[in-house]
């Protein structure tokens, strides 16, 4: 069982319980003689991460060890707090699916409720559901619900967007008579700008970009956004790295109409390729072609609180020439993770952690890239990852790190040939300053 400490109010409470004032009264009975005097010979208290790494590296101690990952690209490893275990494992959560007759189902409604409230307020935008599998079926809802909004055949896609989003989003669209175009991306690693604009006419629904991208560089939504306004389509913003959202500007108030992505970094841990939580939010003006459910929140006939589903424009519950979606379903249990992880860390807290993976992935390019043979491949802004080429084919160097314990990054010649030589690197607030600096260390010996 995990351990939860006591407040000082709990402590209170269980006293008056028994009926004393104070601790010592409690163990009066305990002859003064026998009694400790002095505080107990241990170390500083430690954060639950910090006690984490100590109890570890206790463990490595007999023969355990693990692969030090530097891996990223749309899964990401951040700091859970005990709790979301916990609460998200208690009984009454066990099985939340989907809450059919609502008057038994208040505590599931709820926390979609507030995840969504949550979504939109990281998102700046007026509505969000809470039923989408992944960031990758996120991204070819909204390409659809983008055509379907505008009624136009032509989506452009930026080829920085992650390459298995594109795939999804292409087979989704292939056979209903959307046209998928990608754009390219420039030195800085942002979307073509001339590209762009060759690319935009009158029948362009959406232009869908990733922020950060999958090279980790955040793109200008802005600019983004007032050229798709300008030929009167749909801006759509992906994100795969929720925490940005914490530190970047929301997207919705750079002008972007839908905002799609993966929730995975609040507080779901990797494991093996899922589950993973997907998410939308849009303009109110876009609600009816919403995929997806909304629960709202409402009084009964007594005045008391309580939480319904508001929309379902799913095939199961309508028509299914009518539904707006047949690939959607309520994560509600990654749901509830991600909304007990965001109201645990609050907004400072969240603020703090996504400072320190922005810091410390500085701090690690610039370290990395003074090694000799390495250098960053991009020139744009970046969050918590950033690509890197070497001397040396990629290959051999990642064989070289992982006889080393290091999984330094991820590959990048399968989807990008013309990267062959490069990697994504990720730093999470996870990473310590030993950790990047023994990377460093370790690559310049392998291509040395």
């Amino acid at each position: 069982m995990s351990y939860l400490s006591l407040s000082d109010k709990d402590k209170t409470d269980m006293l008056a319980a028994a009926g004393v004032a104070s601790i010592d009264e409690l163990f009066c009975c305990i002859p003064e003689e026998v009694r400790l005097k002095r505080d107990l010979r241990l170390p500083e208290a430690l954060t639950e991460l910090e006690l984490t790494r100590t109890v570890e590296g206790i463990g490595r101690k007999n023969g355990y060890s693990r692969y030090l990952s530097f891996l990223g690209g749309g899964a990401y490893e951040h700091f859970i707090p005990t709790v979301v275990d916990y609460l998200s494992s208690r009984g009454e959560f066990v099985s939340p699916y989907t809450p059919y007759q609502p008057e038994v189902s208040q505590g599931t409604l709820q926390i979609i409720f507030e995840f969504q409230t949550l979504i939109c307020q990281l998102t700046g935008l007026d509505i969000a559901n809470a039923s989408l599998y992944d960031g990758s079926t996120g991204a070819a809802e909204a390409a659809l619900m983008a055509q379907r909004l505008t009624g136009r055949p032509k989506v452009l896609i930026a080829r920085t967007v992650h390459p298995q989003y594109r795939d999804v989003v292409r087979t989704y669209v292939k056979n209903v008579g959307i046209e998928l175009e990608e754009l390219p991306f420039g030195r800085d690693g942002r979307i073509d700008a001339e590209a762009l604009g060759q690319a935009l006419d009158d029948r362009t629904a959406a232009v869908v970009f990733q922020s950060p991208n999958f090279f980790g560089i955040v793109e200008d939504a802005k600019a983004l956004s007032e050229a798709a306004h300008g030929r009167k389509a749909l801006s759509v913003a992906l994100v795969a790295e929720a925490l940005s959202l914490a530190l970047l500007e929301a997207p919705g108030k750079l002008g972007v109409d839908i905002v799609a992505g993966e929730a995975q970094s609040f507080g779901v841990p990797l494991s093996f390729g899922g589950p993973y939580l997907g998410f939308m939010a849009c303009r109110k003006e876009f609600l009816r072609q919403l995929p997806g459910r909304i629960t709202g929140q409402t009084t009964d006939i007594e005045g008391q609180r309580g939480f319904v589903l508001t929309l379902a424009t799913r095939e199961q519950h309508i028509r299914r020439e009518k539904a707006t979606s047949n690939i959607c379903t309520n994560q509600a249990l990654c749901a509830l993770r991600a909304t007990i992880f965001l109201e645990t860390m609050g907004k400072q807290g969240l603020r703090e952690m996504a400072w320190q993976n922005a810091r410390k992935a500085a701090y690690a390019a610039d370290r990395l890239g003074s090694v000799p043979g390495v250098k960053r491949r991009f020139s744009g802004p970046f969050f918590n990852e950033f690509v890197l080429g070497f001397a040396k084919p990629w290959a051999a160097v990642d064989a070289g790190l992982r006889d080393k314990g290091l999984v330094a990054g991820l590959g990048l010649a399968g989807a990008y040939p013309e990267l062959g030589d490069a990697a994504l690197v990720c730093i999470t607030e996870l990473k310590t300053k030993g950790d990047i600096d023994r990377l460093a260390d370790a690559v310049g010996e392998v291509l040395s």
